[in-house]
């Protein structure tokens, strides 16, 4: 039970399945129609600002 609670595998991974998983939900929807082209390019540098702020302090810790 503890490691479920602390993450087990997925400790530090969760920001990047989230940002991977929006990224190919703002490409589907757009592929389907939902969405047009500036939406989804909005919604991929968001989500890829994220990931990549949460890989810089994430390296900034480890040094």
């Amino acid at each position: 039970m503890n490691k479920f609670i602390n993450g087990g595998y997925l400790k530090g991974k969760k920001t990047y399945i989230v940002s991977g998983i929006g990224i190919m939900s703002a490409v589907g929807a757009y592929l389907i129609g939902d969405e047009d082209i500036f939406t989804m390019l909005q919604t991929i540098f968001t989500l890829s600002g994220i990931y990549f702020l949460k890989q810089e302090s994430s390296i900034k810790g480890k040094k």
